[in-house]
Formats: structure tokens, C-alpha cells, sequence
């Protein structure tokens, strides 16, 4: 089987958070947008073998890993992730975890939440991270253009690519810019020279947004091709994945080469691959997927691993969308 160096690499571990740390290290970002992307290896000081050194290291004694994830493991993937987060810039080389969650209030009124204050160690910069993981599925046809954002929505149907990006973009990252005084950065940074330093130096800013998008397995024959392209200001490189109505199932399944294994996924685990001992036959795979269907409409995250390497699945209700979240009023997400 054709394996990725990341891939190969998150194999080398067996606990759980270690390889969904694995994964998040390297994970492209969903999206370009105006803001600089996640933080590099480079940057985290993890580049070349310091990588494999520091992931070594975190599954000999992943204790800190642990107790940093807490209970946020119990299905609560966004709390997860920032958690992932704080214990990536609390431990590696190149970072130290300043402030996390921090909340921005005028005239006693919570305005939002900074998620990451980190530092760099090289040059004492500091940085504020927004971060954001998200798995969207793609329309073939809908609202917009045809690589309109709009168009890719969450599997609940709830929130879609264009609220999300527009959210990030006009909301969380200019939340930093509501704060100016000494006073106020001194509380938040709990460093008067650090608050110092940000007032003279000012406050790198940085957006984190893996995920993967989910394309449609088969469009219907009268959607034009162009339907299936990819959303606007999608990073070359971004996670993907199919998605597929549960009646496409039994023709897909008979697709498959017969090795193939795999495994549903629970969140908040929807990161890295699951590890071999957790994979099962196609046919074993295929009862619990129609035992799924047949008591749930919940749509159920799978990932396959075939000869030529990992496939990711999402298989919804037959009845799916039920609704298409409305676009937000901006015109970029909109158009």
C-alpha cells in the first residue's frame, strides 16, 4: 500500500492523542484566506528529525499530553482540537504557550475569545492562533456560484464553509484590535514586559483550519462537471474525502478490492487514521453500517484503507441535506 511520509509517520504510534498530535502537525489548511496559516515545523521548532525526537517523546510519557485533553475526549471535537493545540505550543521547541481562551470584554460585555497566545523562541515574537477544525461536504448543485462556499455544508447541516470562514474572518481574528492599552494586554499576556513588547512590536496574527472536504461521489448526469470543483480560496493541498448516500453504499462497497478494511470514526477521533488493530474486514464494516442505518439517520464518518492507500468517507441518510444552512451577507462567500 502506498503510504504518504505523514502517514508512515502517524503509524509509528499507538496512542491515540499522540497520533491525532502526529496528524495535526502536519494537517494543510482547509483554506488561503488573507490571514497567515498555521504555524510551520520550522516555526515549532520540529523540523527535519526534531519531529520524530518530540513525537518519540510524547508517547513514551504522553501523562502531560493526557492531563491537558482532560475530558474534553468525549465526543466534543473543537475543544479537542484547541486542546491538541495548547499542548503542540505548551511543549514543542519553538514555542511557549502565552494565554489560551482568553476572553475580550468592553463595558462588561464579552465581546469573544482569543483562542492561542503563543511565543516564538527565536525571536521573542508574539503571536495570537485562531484555530478551527472542520469537515464539510460538498453540493453538486445549490446556492451560488459553483465554487461558491456556500455550497459546502456540515454533515448536521447546521453551519456551512462561508458562515465559518466569514465568522474567523470579520469576527474572531479582529477581536485582537479591540485591544490597545497597557493595562488591558498586562491582564491578558500576565507580563507587564510582554505587554510591553506588544504594545512596541505589535501581535503576529495566525489562522489553523484543517478539516477535510467531502466531494460527491456521483453527481447526477445532468450536473455540469464545473459543479464539482473546489470552494474558493481551498488550499491546493486540502484533505479529501467522498461522500455518499447510504443507497450508493452496496455499489461502492462492491468497488472495493477485497483486502480493503476499515473503520467508522467517533469523535472527537475524526483526525488521524485509525491504528491496524482497530480495523475491520469490509464485510464486518459493511453489518455495522447497515445496522446503522437501519436504527439511525446520523450521517457516519469512515475511513478505508485499500491497496493504494486511506480513503475517507462520509455516508449520509438517503434523505440528505434536510436543510442548506442560509450564506452569510458577505459578498466573497456569496458570489
Amino acid at each position: 500500500m502506498c503510504q504518504t511520509d505523514d502517514q508512515r509517520r502517524i503509524e509509528r504510534y499507538i496512542h491515540p492523542l499522540v497520533r491525532d498530535l502526529a496528524w495535526l502537525i502536519d494537517a494543510p489548511d482547509l483554506l488561503a484566506m488573507p490571514w497567515p496559516g498555521r504555524p510551520s515545523r520550522e516555526e515549532l521548532g520540529l523540523a527535519g528529525s526534531a519531529l520524530i525526537d518530540y513525537l518519540d517523546a510524547q508517547h513514551r510519557a504522553p501523562q502531560a499530553l493526557e492531563q491537558r485533553i482532560g475530558d474534553s475526549v468525549n465526543g466534543r471535537l473543537g475543544h479537542y482540537h484547541e486542546r491538541l493545540w495548547q499542548h503542540l505550543l505548551d511543549t514543542a521547541p519553538g514555542t511557549r504557550l502565552i494565554a489560551h481562551n482568553c476572553r475580550i470584554e468592553r463595558d462588561k460585555r464579552t465581546l469573544g475569545e482569543l483562542d492561542l497566545i503563543y511565543q516564538r523562541r527565536d525571536d521573542g515574537r508574539l503571536v495570537h492562533l485562531e484555530v478551527a477544525i472542520k469537515f464539510y461536504l460538498g453540493l453538486a448543485s445549490g446556492p451560488g456560484d459553483a465554487d461558491s462556499q456556500t455550497r459546502w455544508i456540515g454533515p448536521g447541516c447546521v453551519d456551512s464553509l462561508a458562515v465559518k470562514r466569514e465568522h474567523l474572518h470579520y469576527h474572531q481574528l479582529p477581536l485582537l484590535d479591540r485591544i490597545s492599552d497597557a493595562a488591558t494586554l498586562t491582564q491578558l499576556l500576565g507580563s507587564t514586559t510582554l505587554a510591553e513588547d506588544a504594545l512596541a512590536r505589535g501581535i503576529d496574527q495566525r489562522l489553523a483550519i484543517p478539516g477535510a472536504l467531502f466531494y460527491p461521489l456521483i453527481a447526477a448526469p445532468a450536473v455540469d462537471a464545473a459543479a464539482l470543483v473546489a470552494p474558493r480560496e481551498a488550499t491546493a493541498d486540502h484533505l479529501r474525502g467522498r461522500w455518499l448516500h447510504y443507497r450508493q453504499w452496496a455499489e461502492y462497497k462492491r468497488s472495493l478490492d477485497g483486502d480493503t478494511r476499515g473503520a467508522w470514526l467517533s469523535k472527537p477521533h475524526w483526525m488521524a487514521p485509525p491504528h491496524d488493530d482497530q480495523l475491520l474486514p469490509l464485510a464486518a464494516l459493511d453489518h455495522h453500517i447497515q445496522r446503522h442505518f437501519a436504527d439511525y439517520a446520523s450521517p457516519l464518518p469512515v475511513m478505508l484503507q485499500t491497496p493504494s492507500g486511506w480513503q475517507r468517507l462520509f455516508i449520509v441518510g438517503d434523505d440528505w441535506p434536510r436543510r442548506i444552512p442560509l450564506p452569510p451577507s458577505t459578498p466573497l462567500a456569496t458570489q
